[in-house]
């Protein structure tokens, strides 16, 4: 397994969990001083990703682009795969279509969290499953040009009325067909909603294609009760070498969270 942090690159968002928020080169510089593997980068948009100089900013850091968040969409611009008004939701679906080809050239797979919505006002719940299993599948079919896949992310329930569960998520791309896409297993969600993290992420097996290193109260790992140990050996026996990326708040700081990121991954993965 591999490890990661993140880097926001959007100010609407410096208050959300993110380890970095002063620039690309200056996290990309902090993440490789203190040993990650790579880095995920949420940016403002594919063409703001784009004229970040990311190639050369990882290129000289010897880091790895451990996937891209497209949550941006959602926080700056209010646009959702689910959205009532289909021409938003083209906008969406554009907008990540757009982060798929960038990330895919640098051989990243986009995560779809936020951007996935909700059934809400005259959009059932049925209907909101329908569009995303069309967005989830043609983003998929995106991402396979590039050799990639999407990141799909089940959100707790306080921030989504989707899926909130792996199991289910499996089970809804399952039964529609949906290639090119796996799950992003986020600790901190899953914290809420599973009764049993290290069995549900065996279950998921090679569904598994992202994971977010985050404690329960989404700080850094070994700041809350999250038992990950566990979850290792899950991660282990179904096989899983992708990333173990810190989605975590800056707390205290940002550097004691990274420090504090790294530390628990060579703690329970090193052993």
């Amino acid at each position: 397994m591999q490890s990661a942090v993140t880097i926001c690159l959007v100010p609407e968002a410096r208050q959300g969990p993110f380890v970095f928020h002063d620039g690309l080169e200056a996290g990309c510089r902090a993440a490789a001083e203190l040993g990650f593997d790579g880095v995920e980068i949420f940016p403002d948009s594919a063409a703001g990703f784009e004229g970040s100089g990311v190639a050369g900013c990882l290129a000289a850091s010897g880091l790895a682009l451990a996937a891209v968040g497209s949550g941006a969409g959602w926080v700056k611009h209010k646009l959702h795969l689910c959205h009532p008004d289909p021409t938003v939701r083209a906008e969406a679906v554009s907008f990540v279509g757009e982060l798929v080809d960038r990330a895919g050239d640098l051989g990243a797979p986009v995560i779809i969290g936020s951007m996935q919505g909700r059934s809400e006002g005259d959009v059932t719940r049925e209907q909101a499953l329908a569009l995303l299993a069309d967005a989830l599948d043609a983003l998929g079919a995106r991402a396979a040009r590039h050799g990639q896949v999407v990141l799909y992310e089940p959100l707790n329930r306080y921030e989504s009325n989707l899926f909130n569960r792996q199991a289910d998520a499996v089970e809804f791309l399952g039964a529609h067909r949906i290639a090119n896409v796996k799950l992003l297993c986020d600790l901190f969600h899953m914290n809420i909603e599973e009764a049993d993290m290290a069995g549900v992420i065996e279950a998921c097996g090679s569904a598994v294609g992202h994971v977010h290193w985050a404690d329960s109260n989404r700080q850094a790992i070994g700041c809350g009760h999250t038992a990950v140990g566990p979850i290792v050996d899950a991660l282990r026996r179904i096989g899983y070498h992708g990333f173990l990326s810190a989605e975590v708040f800056p707390a205290p700081t940002s550097l004691a969270a990274a420090r504090q990121s790294i530390e628990s991954f060579r703690t329970f993965t090193k052993g």
